[in-house]
């Protein structure tokens, strides 16, 4: 089911020809991760946000909206496709909640940092793993930590230097 409702929103940008960046769950995979997805979770440039929204209109979970919530402040919009919900979030500067220093803080969302994986039978632009780990750090939810941890742990066993 992931993989159709991925398929179904890559292929929506990609027609459009909007840049996005895979965050979330489905990036820290990508890096390692092995936990159950919750959903597909990515960021668009600003300027492409409401593009995106009307392109699909008619797969609208949760209304296009400014909304602050469970450690986000952004405008984001769910669709839900194929039984899976899927968050774009727009890049327009959005906020998460720092739970260690206890205030709102800039997400900055470069979509010139990005590494290409192959996941779920396509290529797809995540998030650099140290972004990612950057912003699941400061949300320190229980998933984000389980995330960091796999990524980690994937990192050294590659041989790679940790985050």
């Amino acid at each position: 089911m992931h993989q159709e409702a991925t398929r179904w929103i890559v292929d929506l940008l990609k027609k459009r020809r909007i840049p996005f960046l895979i965050c979330g769950g489905l990036a820290a995979r990508g890096y390692g991760a092995t936990r159950a997805l919750n959903d597909i979770d990515l960021f668009v440039p600003g300027e492409h946000f409401d593009t995106v929204v009307e392109a699909g209109q008619a797969f609208i979970a949760k209304p296009a909206r400014h909304y602050r919530e469970a450690g986000w402040d952004l405008t984001y919009v769910q669709f839900k496709h194929s039984g899976i919900k899927i968050e774009v979030g727009s890049a327009h500067d959005p906020r998460i909640f720092d739970t260690h220093r206890q205030e709102w803080v800039a997400l900055e969302i470069d979509f010139s940092r990005y590494r290409t994986v192959r996941l779920l039978g396509m290529e797809l632009p995540l998030m650099l793993d140290e972004d990612l780990i950057r912003y699941k750090s400061a949300l320190s939810r229980p998933v984000d930590l389980e995330d960091i941890r796999s990524i980690r742990s994937t990192s050294v066993s590659l041989g790679t230097p940790p985050i």
